[in-house]
């Protein structure tokens, strides 16, 4: 039995030696020559003028909540549009009353202003 997996086994030690294999001759043959200025922080050419965990606007999360949402009905549309013979009349209606429940929230938002941009 161990030697049906035998095959697979190499290949997996083989894929792993050729990713880390890089890794470690670029740590080991690499030159090392620090000095101030590699070692100073970096940001477009000068110095940093605000702290790094500076606070997002909410819109950001919104807008991003919003994509994973119409996303997801994307990703709901393909599978149902596949088997939509078998599922006949009712999943027709069933993904129509889905669509209807996010268009409704889709409107929601669009009228509650969480799109615009000021």
């Amino acid at each position: 039995m161990l030697a049906e997996y035998l095959p697979i086994l190499i290949f997996i030690f083989i894929g792993i030696g050729f990713g880390v294999m890089p890794l470690l001759a670029g740590v080991v043959l690499g030159p090392r020559r620090p000095d101030d200025e590699k070692r100073s922080p970096y940001e477009c050419g000068f110095e940093p003028f605000e702290d790094a965990h500076m606070k997002f606007d909410v819109r950001f999360y919104l807008v991003a909540i919003l994509f994973i949402i119409f996303d997801l009905e994307i990703a709901f549309l393909f599978p149902w549009a596949i088997v939509l013979d078998d599922i006949g009349l009712f999943g027709l209606f069933a993904m129509f009353l889905f669509l209807a429940i996010l268009v409704v929230g889709f409107i929601y938002e669009w009228k509650k202003g969480a799109l615009e941009w000021e």
